[in-house]
Order: structure tokens, then C-alpha cells, then sequence
């Protein structure tokens, strides 16, 4: 089955309880077939339960729901492994500079039909995703320019209709249509630096976000669990003890970075790269510092070896000299 042909929209019921684990009586609509546009199923994936219940509310009551927080945190996965276990097709867009007007409603393009050249119009990924039973996520959703952030504005109503100017069509979305998105910022822009590209938002557009949910860094407990399930090799006690103390770390950095003592974070992304660029080099400190400490201000590296004796005990091996 094709993505096309879904007209009826969901044709499942699914327990929230048994799906996600988490302590609610909710059934979300979905599919009972998979399409190629259905993300791939991560089973290790953990989920945050309050984030999960705003993406679920936005797939059973068609809300458009943003997800904000931090970097690496998994915005963009958690609403890509809801939509994976509802069988829900899925496509995701990065709004980054280069994404036009034109990406995002289509263009008049000169095509070869019969041997001749005829002017066709050609959909970009909303007219595309509206008609069809398609979650749309807008990834960076606080880093699109300007006059593509209008062209979002009307999609964002209830309704969702869509008027093609050029074609002079009014698309009608679909009944499955529905539409996500994620930022690290709250649209009021990134005064830390952090975010470098990120803008203030237009409010009349933010005011149509209609769920607006947080996920930033979890429990160590949780991250813990999330780093072993990427890299399953240090579940042994050994291993989970590397692996606490890893997330220790990142902990501090990002202690400091609130105190505004680093400008640099580790994030549950950058915690497991480090596990596995350990698994790669077989020492925890060349992959320290190919994974993190590299990337960070050289006046701050001493914060951070500073933080890393705290957590392993041991200062920080310096890298082997090169050469003869």
C-alpha cells in the first residue's frame, strides 16, 4: 500500500498503555498496514511520558503540536517513534536557510510530455503532505526565514486549507493530515549564543501552536538506560558503571553551562557517541576528546578536564605526541 492510497485515513485502534507504557486508558487512531513513509521502529527507544501524551493528543485530535527544548534531547525522534508505532506515515523537513518559498508550495516547471514541452506545476512538501495521510514535522522550526514562515501561518488554522495563488486552487487537508514540529527555542530567539541562527518568532504564528511541549534533559537514571540501549555492550555492571559516569559529566557541563561557566554542553547525543567512539578507539579518554573536549573554547578546557577528574577519578590523559 502507498501513501496515496489511504483515503479512508486510520483504520486502528491503539492502547496507549500497551504501546508506550504509560498510565493512561487513551486509544490513539493508526494504521494497520505500514507504507515506506512510516518511520523505521527503534525498539529501544525510550519515551518521556509527558512529551508522548502532547504528540499523541496531536495525532488523535489533529492539534498542531511543537516540541522545544535542548539539543540532541530527541525532539525530532520521539514524535518519529510515535508515528513509527501507530503505523502513521511520516516526513521530515529541515527548515534551515535554504528551505524557500518555492521548496514548500512548488513551482511551474517545463517538462517533456509526448515528445513536447509542456508548463506543469509541480507540489512542494505541503501542498504534497496536505493531501495525503502524512504527519508533517518542521524540524528547526525557529532557524526558517522569514517569508517561508508565513506561508506556514495559514496551514497552522483549524481548518488547515491551503489557497495555491498560481493554480488558483484551495487545497482541502486531508483527514490524516497532521502537523508537527520541533525548535530549541521557545520563538523568542537565543540570546546565549547557543543557538546561532535560531530568531524571534512571529507571536500571532506561535499563538496557533496549539500543544507546546518541553523536552530537555532527563533523569541520569533515564539517560543512563537511553545510552545503554543505543550501545548494549555496557550493560555488564562494569560497562553501566562507565556509562554513570559518563552521564555524570554531562550533568556538570551542563551545570556549568547554566552558571555560564561553559559555552559548550554535552548532550544524551554527544553521550553516546562518546560510548561508542569508546567501543571504536578502546580508551575513554582519546574518546573524550575526540568526542567532546576537541570542540570546546580552549580557554574552557580546563573546566572541563577539571570536571572530568571529579567524575573519573583521574586527570585527564593528555593526546600522544605526534610525529618523530
Amino acid at each position: 500500500m502507498t501513501v496515496s492510497d489511504m483515503i479512508a485515513g486510520p483504520d486502528a485502534i491503539i492502547s496507549v498503555r500497551e504501546v508506550f507504557g504509560i498510565d493512561t486508558d487513551l486509544q490513539c487512531p493508526g494504521f494497520r498496514e505500514r507504507t515506506d513513509y512510516v518511520p523505521a521502529l527503534d525498539p529501544a527507544y525510550r519515551f518521556d511520558p509527558d512529551t508522548t501524551l502532547a504528540v499523541i493528543a496531536g495525532f488523535m485530535h489533529n492539534r498542531r503540536v511543537l516540541v522545544q527544548g535542548f539539543h540532541g534531547t530527541g525532539k525530532s525522534t520521539h514524535i518519529e517513534q510515535t508515528a513509527s508505532r501507530l503505523n502513521w506515515p511520516c516526513v521530515r523537513i529541515n527548515l534551515d536557510g535554504h528551505i524557500s518559498r518555492v521548496d514548500l508550495i512548488g513551482k511551474d516547471a517545463i517538462t517533456l510530455r509526448e515528445g513536447a514541452q509542456v508548463t506543469e506545476f509541480r507540489e512542494g512538501i505541503i501542498p504534497w503532505a496536505l493531501q495525503r495521510g502524512v504527519a508533517l514535522i518542521l524540524d528547526e522550526y525557529d532557524a526558517g526565514r522569514p517569508d517561508v514562515m508565513f506561508v506556514l501561518q495559514r496551514v497552522l488554522e483549524a481548518d488547515g486549507k491551503l489557497t495555491l495563488l498560481d493554480q488558483n486552487r484551495v487545497l482541502q487537508p486531508h483527514a490524516a493530515f497532521r502537523l508537527f514540529a520541533t525548535a530549541n527555542t521557545v520563538g523568542l530567539g537565543d540570546a546565549s549564543g547557543m543557538y546561532y541562527g535560531t530568531q524571534p518568532l512571529n507571536q500571532g504564528q506561535m499563538d496557533r501552536w496549539q500543544v507546546i511541549a518541553t523536552l530537555n534533559y532527563l533523569a541520569a537514571s533515564t539517560e543512563i538506560a537511553i545510552v545503554v540501549a543505543r550501545v548494549p555492550q555496557y550493560g555488564s555492571p562494569r560497562g553501566l558503571e562507565l556509562i554513570a559516569q559518563m552521564v555524570k559529566l554531562a550533568g556538570l557541563t551542563r551545570i556549568a553551562f547554566a552558571g555560564g561557566e561553559l559555552s559548550t554542553v554535552m548532550s544524551p547525543r554527544t553521550v553516546i557517541n562518546w560510548a561508542q567512539n569508546v567501543a571504536i578507539f578502546g580508551d575513554v579518554d582519546r574518546a573524550f576528546r575526540l568526542t567532546f573536549l576537541n570542540r570546546c573554547d580552549e580557554a574552557e578546557r580546563s573546566i572541563v578536564t577539571e570536571l572530568y577528574q571529579r567524575c573519573f577519578g583521574r586527570d585527564l590523559e593528555p593526546p600522544a605526541p605526534s610525529g618523530p
